[in-house]
């Protein structure tokens, strides 16, 4: 995720959220929290808890994230956010809370006047976390076309230059699926459970090499005991825990979109 696609998924958050943007520039953005989103993101909850007790008037926090130290004014005063940022994880947390589904309707602002049938798509964005004594998360956006099973990669990306609405437009019907939206999640996910399997292991093979070099200095450690003590196993499974390679894959968020498109492009 580079620090321009932050700076666009924190404007969709606070934007879905009500939160009043005082500032919004190259690399950074201000905003004016509201009363959900400062006890969901600040950590104040004996400010709130008195006020709640006492009625007295909320004063929600305005905050300041830097997404591009570079483009932004030297002289802002803010959380520098990076792709593994606690702050970052964070509001991915609370987007899956707040806006895990959604419906949403194209329209064609060209020509409103005539009508038109909409497709039904299942868009997925998932996080695939790659993880042993190291880590990586990859972010992947996926559109499945619910009735010719069509699948598209990048497709939040697609999305953002059409213009959505959560109530359908006059003169626009939707057509009904063939594919079912929870067969739609196995599809992208078995596609994407193939494409892991056939990707480079070479970080898993490295892992377990380190793993097994810790372990055979905890043997060497313990070799002259008979008995080997209950620290021995601790130790043992604590190396297990920190080496082994695993893969983990985790919706973040998702809806059903209906759009003009019956195919779209794959992003080059």
């Amino acid at each position: 995720m580079q620090q321009e696609e932050i700076h666009q998924y924190l404007e969709k958050y606070f934007h879905a959220n009500q939160c009043e943007f005082l500032e919004n520039k190259a690399g950074y953005l201000t905003v004016q929290l509201t009363i959900d989103l400062d006890k969901e993101l600040m950590n104040r909850p004996f400010y709130w808890h008195y006020l709640e007790k006492t009625g007295g008037m909320p004063n929600p926090m305005k905050l300041t994230l830097i997404t591009d130290s570079n483009k932004a004014d030297e002289t802002i005063k803010g959380e520098a956010l990076h792709f593994g940022a606690p702050r970052l994880h964070q509001i991915f947390q609370s987007t899956k809370k707040f806006a895990h589904y959604i419906r949403l309707y194209e329209e064609d602002v060209l020509q409103k006047e005539r009508q038109k049938s909409l497709f039904p798509w299942l868009g997925l964005n998932l996080k695939v976390s790659y993880q042993c004594d190291r880590k990586r998360d990859v972010f992947r956006s996926f559109g499945l076309n619910l009735i010719n099973g069509v699948l598209v990669e990048e497709f939040q990306t697609h999305l953002e230059g059409k213009t959505l609405s959560p109530k359908i437009p006059d003169l626009y019907f939707t057509l009904s699926p063939i594919i079912m939206p929870k067969s739609g999640v196995m599809r992208i996910e078995k596609f994407l459970q193939t494409e892991i399997t056939n990707e480079d292991a070479s970080w898993a093979e490295s892992a377990i090499q380190r793993w097994e070099e810790d372990l055979a200095l905890l043997n060497h450690f313990y070799e002259d005991m008979d008995e080997k003590p209950e620290a021995f196993e601790i130790e043992k499974q604590a190396l297990r825990e920190q080496y082994e390679p695993k893969i983990h894959i985790e919706i973040i968020n998702g809806g059903l979109f209906y759009l003009i498109d019956s195919h779209i492009p794959q992003q080059n």
